[in-house]
């Protein structure tokens, strides 16, 4: 299956000072964000946003083409639009596309909101536990081409905090996250404001809370957020 976008102009015609492009996670759709409300609370809100909705499957991971397609689709085009800030916000394993990305092109982004991101299978957890802090890991640890390669990319670029690199402006996830420990290690990582932890588990309830404070921030609740 081909890989799709689609822009949602906040005004048509218009093109907003701010672009997000939303990444589902694994085997989501795009109406999904539709059917848990994501862009109505975008509209209620009469945010200056405009909207991607991308539909990346796993395969195009594999072979990387996500990547390369979203610098295409996304980010480039926003770029020749003037001025216009570009956002990924990334759910579970739209979430670990959205940091693969900004390791790949450390930047090209202004800003990644993560809702419960994946952050590598059990084997990379595993192997980060070994060590007594991820500094340690990322100092001792030789990269190679192997089925952790992936993963061990987005950790570094986590652990090294490269400069002018894209910041991680929000990551917000449930207390009984199946990702949870993952997403503790990484929150351990941020500036304490940016994180956001509530109540329950991976599911889409809990993200569309999730996106509902994210959203709140950017309407001056929090002005230094952008």
């Amino acid at each position: 299956m081909p890989m799709k976008f689609e822009l949602i102009s906040a005004v048509p015609g218009n093109v907003a000072s701010l672009r997000i492009a939303l990444i589902p996670g694994a085997f989501q759709a795009p109406e999904d964000f539709q059917a848990a409300g994501f862009l109505s609370a975008v509209r209620d809100r009469r945010l200056d946003i405009d909207l991607v909705l991308v539909t990346p499957q796993l395969a195009h991971l594999t072979d990387r083409s996500a990547l390369t397609r979203l610098h295409t689709e996304v980010v480039l085009p926003a770029q020749t639009s003037g001025r216009v800030s570009v956002w990924f916000a990334g759910i579970s394993w739209g979430g670990f596309l959205a940091l693969l990305y900004a390791a790949d092109h450390p930047t090209e982004l202004d800003g990644i909101c993560l809702l419960a991101p994946y952050l590598g299978n059990r084997m990379i957890n595993v192997e980060i536990g070994r060590f007594q802090s991820l500094a340690n890991w990322n100092a001792e640890v030789v990269d190679a081409q192997d089925e952790l390669a992936e993963e061990r990319r987005v950790w570094r670029y986590i652990a090294n905090r490269v400069p002018n690199a894209p910041p991680v402006r929000y990551l917000g996830f449930g207390r009984d996250d199946r990702f949870a420990a993952a997403q503790r290690l990484l929150a351990s990582q941020l500036p304490p404001e940016t994180v956001d932890v509530i109540d329950g588990g991976h599911d889409w309830p809990v993200w569309r809370h999730l996106w509902d404070r994210f959203l709140d921030r950017l309407t001056g609740a929090v002005p230094e957020f952008l």
